[in-house]
C-alpha cells in the first residue's frame, strides 16, 4: 500500500482563496473567515475583480488573479463557477499550487463528468492533488487550518484530539463536527471528501492511519471509489489504528439517493458488510454508534477477551446492561472463587453491606459512596476472569459522592479497558465531563455503553486474530 503524504495540505505555509469575496453570506467570504480565525499560515485572497477585504478585524488586499501573489503558494481554496475551475487549475499548476480544494459544485454529482474529467488532467499535468470538487472542505484542529465555509456561530469547531473524520456527505460531516464539539469529542482532522475527482477515502484513510495525531479513524461514506484499494488499505490501517465507518446506501431507494448526491455509486451493502468484516472495519449503524465506538477507542485500549464486569447502584441498568451485552454476542465474567470470598470476608466483617450482590452484574446498591464502588472495581478489575470494566452510577442518589472523579483515575492503573456509563440531567452530564477528563469515556444510556464495549472487544478481537494484540 503507498501512503501519500498530504501533510502540505494539512500544514501548508500558504493558503489562496480563490474566490475570495467581500459580501457576507457568499462562500467566498465564509471561507476567509474560517481560514483566518485561528489559522496562523499565511492567507491570500483572490477575486477578479480585485480591491480589499475585511474579515476577522484583518484587512486582505484581494489580488485579481494567483500570478499576482509575491509568495509561494502551498494550498489553494477554489470557489468559482465550476466552468471556471478548469483554467483556475492552470494556473495554479503555474504557480506551483501542491494541492487544491475545490469547494465549486457543478461536475459530476450534476451530470457533467466530462468537466470533472477535464480538472483532474488538468490537475495532473501540473501534479496538484485535488480535494473535492462539491465539498465542504477540510480542518485541521491542531493548527487552526480550516477552509470549511460553514461559519462557527452556525458550526462549531470541536476540540483538537485523537479522533478524525471524513465525510463524502458535506452536511452531514458539518452536523458531526457541531456535535462532536457539543459533547466535548477531540478531533484531529475533518475530511470532506466531496466527488472524490483525486484524493479519495482510501487515500485520506492511509494518511491517517500514519498520523501520529490520530487515534482513530472514522467516515461516512455512500460508496468507495475503488473496491479492492479500499479494502488493502482497510486491512493494513486497522492493524495499527481503528477504523470505524458509518455506511448509507444500505437499501435500494438509498443508493439511487447516493448516486445523486456525490455522483457515488453505493455498490450491493452485502459486499460491503462482508469487505468490512474481513478488513477489520467497524460498521456503525447510525451518528451516535459511530462516535459511541470512537470515543471508546480514543480513549481505552482494546480489550484482550470478551468477558465483561459491571459494577452498579441501580439493579434494573445492571440487568439492562447485561441483557445488551449478550444480545451483541459478549459474555458477563464469571468472577472467581478467590474474588467471591474476597466480597464475602468484606460483608462478614461489615466494610461492606449485607445485601449487595456479589455476583456479576455487582450491585453495590443504591446508598454506594465513592469508596464502596472502589472496593467493588479493584476486586472485579484484580480478577484473571474479567477483560473489561462497565461503572455504571446514578448520580441521583446523595449517597455517591464526588470522590468518584479520583477513583475512576486510579482504576486505570490496572489498564484493563474501562466503560463508564451516567443516565440522567444535568448533574450527572457534569460528573460525566470531571470522569472523561480522567480518560475514562463516559456514556449517557445502557445502550451507548454497551456500543462501546462492543467496540472495544470486536477491535481487540481483531487485533489477536492477526498476532497484534
Amino acid at each position: 500500500m503507498e501512503t501519500p503524504n498530504l501533510d502540505f495540505l494539512f500544514y501548508p505555509e500558504s493558503v489562496a482563496v480563490i474566490g475570495a469575496s467581500n459580501v457576507p453570506g457568499k462562500i467566498g467570504n465564509a471561507i476567509m473567515r474560517s481560514i483566518t480565525l485561528r489559522y496562523d499560515g499565511k492567507v491570500y485572497a483572490v477575486n477578479v475583480r480585485g480591491g480589499e477585504i475585511e474579515v476577522n478585524g484583518k484587512k486582505f488586499q484581494v489580488y485579481k488573479s494567483i500570478h499576482e501573489i509575491p509568495d509561494e503558494i502551498d494550498v489553494a481554496v477554489i470557489a468559482v463557477p465550476a466552468k471556471f475551475v478548469p483554467d483556475v487549475i492552470d494556473d495554479c499548476g503555474k504557480k506551483g499550487v501542491k494541492a487544491a480544494v475545490i469547494i465549486s459544485a457543478g461536475f459530476k454529482e450534476a451530470g457533467r463528468t466530462d468537466l470533472e474529467e477535464e480538472i483532474v488532467e488538468r490537475a495532473k499535468k501540473w501534479g496538484i492533488r485535488l480535494v473535492g470538487p462539491n465539498c465542504l472542505g477540510v480542518t485541521n484542529l491542531e493548527n487552526g487550518f480550516d477552509c470549511n465555509f460553514n461559519p462557527p456561530e452556525r458550526q462549531a469547531r470541536p476540540p483538537f484530539g485523537k479522533v478524525a473524520f471524513m465525510s463524502q456527505s458535506g452536511a452531514f460531516g458539518a452536523a458531526i463536527l457541531d456535535w462532536a464539539a457539543r459533547e466535548k469529542i477531540g478531533m484531529s482532522k475533518f475530511i470532506s471528501l466531496g466527488n472524490m475527482a483525486d484524493l479519495d477515502e482510501s487515500d485520506f484513510m492511509a494518511y491517517l492511519g500514519d498520523d501520529p495525531k490520530t487515534g482513530v479513524i472514522t467516515g461516512y461514506i455512500e460508496g468507495v471509489k475503488d473496491g479492492r484499494k479500499f479494502f488493502n488499505t482497510a486491512k493494513e490501517v486497522t492493524l495499527k489504528k481503528p477504523v470505524v465507518i458509518l455506511k448509507s446506501g444500505r437499501t435500494e431507494a438509498g443508493a439511487k439517493a447516493a448516486a445523486s448526491h456525490t455522483g457515488s455509486l453505493a455498490g450491493a451493502y452485502k459486499i460491503y458488510q462482508a469487505a468490512f468484516e474481513q478488513a477489520g472495519v467497524l460498521e456503525a449503524r447510525s451518528m451516535r454508534q459511530l462516535f459511541n465506538y470512537a470515543k471508546a477507542l480514543a480513549m481505552q485500549s482494546p480489550a484482550k477477551g470478551n468477558r465483561v464486569a459491571i459494577v452498579t447502584n441501580g439493579g434494573g441498568a445492571g440487568v439492562m446492561m447485561s441483557d445488551g451485552l449478550l444480545e451483541r454476542g459478549l459474555k458477563l465474567a464469571e468472577l472467581s472463587e478467590k474474588t467471591r470470598e474476597r466480597f464475602k470476608k468484606d460483608i462478614e466483617e461489615g466494610k461492606l453491606p449485607h445485601h449487595m450482590s456479589y455476583r456479576n452484574p455487582i450491585d453495590v446498591i443504591g446508598d454506594a459512596p465513592s469508596s464502596r464502588y472502589e472496593i467493588a472495581m479493584r476486586y472485579a478489575l484484580e480478577d484473571e476472569n474479567v477483560d473489561l470494566l462497565v461503572v455504571i452510577s446514578l448520580f441521583q442518589s446523595p449517597a455517591l459522592d464526588e470522590g468518584i472523579v479520583e477513583a475512576m483515575e486510579r482504576m486505570k492503573a490496572y489498564g484493563k479497558p474501562i466503560v463508564f456509563v451516567a443516565p440522567g440531567g444535568d448533574y450527572p452530564h457534569k460528573m460525566a465531563r470531571n470522569i472523561e477528563l480522567k480518560g475514562v469515556p463516559v456514556y449517557e444510556t445502557v445502550e451507548d455503553g454497551v456500543d462501546a464495549v462492543y467496540a472495544l472487544v470486536r477491535y481487540g478481537e481483531w487485533l489477536r486474530e492477526n498476532g497484534e494484540l
